[in-house]
C-alpha cells in the first residue's frame, strides 16, 4: 500500500478556548485533487497551514509524504511543495522576473524556469516590470507561477482564481488538471464552486473548524438523497394526469421533475414513451447545491442542539 501525499489523523488546532479546526482525519493519494470548501473562518486556512508546518497540531498528528511537516526532518521535502496564499504579497520594487528568480533559486531553479513559468501563466511581457505596477489580476499570475516551481509533488492552493478573468481561470484549471496528470497532489481552497466540480476527485466541506462532509461529488449527492432534475419539454398536461410522474412534479415548474437517483431510469423510459416528447433536460445536483445542502444541515443540527 503506497503511503498518502498528505495524512491527518485525528488532526485538530486550538488558540486557547477557540478550535480553529476540530479533529479531522484525511488523506491525499498522489495525482489525487481534493477541493476544500467552506465560508470564512471554517478552518480551511488552518488546514493548509497544519500541512505546510507554518504551525502544529494541538492534537493529532499531520504527516506530509511520511514526515511531520513541522520537524526539523522535513525541510527537504519543502521543495517539492507548492503554495498559494490567499492574498499574495511580494516586493513592490522587484520585476516579476526578479520575484520569481528569487523564489526560483531558493528552491534550487534557475532563471529559465521563472522565464517558462511566466510564459505559462501569461505575463511574459510584463516580466520586466515592477510589481507595483501589476494589476490585482496579474499579481494573481504570478503567486501562480511561484507556486508552480518546480513541479511540486503538492500543491495547496488558498482562492486561486480570486481576481483572474474568465480565460485565465480556464487556463489555470488546465495547469491543475496536466500537473494532476503528471502525478501531482493538489488541495484547492476556493468560494468560487462554479466550474470546480470537473477538476477535483473529491470535496470537502468544512464549517466552524468542523468536518462535515467528505467524498467524490457523487458519493456526496447519494448521501445528501438530493434529487434529480428532469425537464421534459413538449407534454404539456400530460405529466400532471400521470399518476406517477405526478408525484415528482417541482412546485416552481409543471414542467420539471424532481426525482430520487433511484428512480431516474424509471422515469426517463416513462418520458421517452410519450409521443410528443420534444426534449429532456437532465441534471444532477451540482457541487453548490450539495454544499449548501450540507451547510444549512449543520446549521439544523446546530439550532437544534442550542434549543435542547
Amino acid at each position: 500500500m503506497t503511503t498518502p501525499i498528505v495524512s491527518l489523523t485525528d488532526a485538530g488546532k486550538s488558540y486557547n478556548k477557540l478550535d480553529a479546526l476540530q479533529s479531522v482525519t484525511m488523506t491525499l493519494g498522489e495525482g489525487e485533487v481534493l477541493g476544500l470548501f467552506g465560508h470564512n473562518g471554517a478552518g480551511k486556512t488552518t488546514m493548509m497551514k497544519l500541512i505546510l508546518g507554518v504551525i502544529s497540531p494541538s492534537r493529532g498528528q499531520v504527516a506530509v509524504m511520511g514526515m511531520a511537516p513541522d520537524s526539523k526532518e522535513a525541510w527537504h521535502c519543502r521543495t517539492k511543495v507548492g503554495y498559494l496564499p490567499e492574498n499574495v504579497s511580494f516586493y513592490e520594487q522587484l520585476t516579476g522576473l526578479e520575484v520569481l528568480t528569487y523564489f526560483a533559486k531558493l528552491k534550487g531553479f534557475n532563471k529559465k524556469q521563472a522565464i517558462d513559468l511566466l510564459e505559462q501563466v501569461g505575463i511574459t511581457h510584463a516580466m520586466k516590470r515592477q510589481v507595483k505596477t501589476y494589476s490585482k489580476g496579474m499579481r494573481q499570475r504570478l503567486g501562480l507561477a511561484q507556486a508552480f516551481i518546480g513541479e511540486p509533488k503538492l500543491l495547496l492552493l488558498d482562492e486561486p482564481t480570486v481576481g483572474l478573468d474568465p480565460i485565465a481561470t480556464g487556463d489555470f484549471y488546465r495547469t491543475v488538471d496536466q500537473l494532476k496528470s503528471q502525478g501531482s497532489s493538489v488541495i484547492l481552497c476556493s468560494h468560487v464552486l462554479p466550474g470546480v466540480e470537473q477538476h477535483i476527485d473529491r470535496a470537502m466541506i468544512l464549517s466552524s473548524g468542523q468536518l462535515l462532509a467528505m467524498g467524490s461529488l457523487a458519493e456526496l449527492r447519494h448521501q445528501a438523497a438530493l434529487p434529480v432534475e428532469i425537464k421534459a419539454h413538449g407534454l404539456n398536461g400530460a405529466i400532471a394526469s400521470h399518476d406517477h410522474l405526478a408525484n415528482f412534479i417541482s412546485p416552481v415548474c409543471s414542467q420539471t421533475l424532481n426525482v430520487p437517483e433511484a428512480e431516474k431510469i424509471s422515469v426517463l423510459k416513462t418520458l421517452l414513451g410519450f409521443d410528443n416528447i420534444e426534449d429532456i433536460h437532465v441534471e444532477s445536483a451540482n457541487l453548490e447545491q450539495v454544499y449548501q445542502h450540507y451547510l444549512a444541515l449543520h446549521a439544523q443540527k446546530q439550532q437544534a442542539k442550542g434549543q435542547s
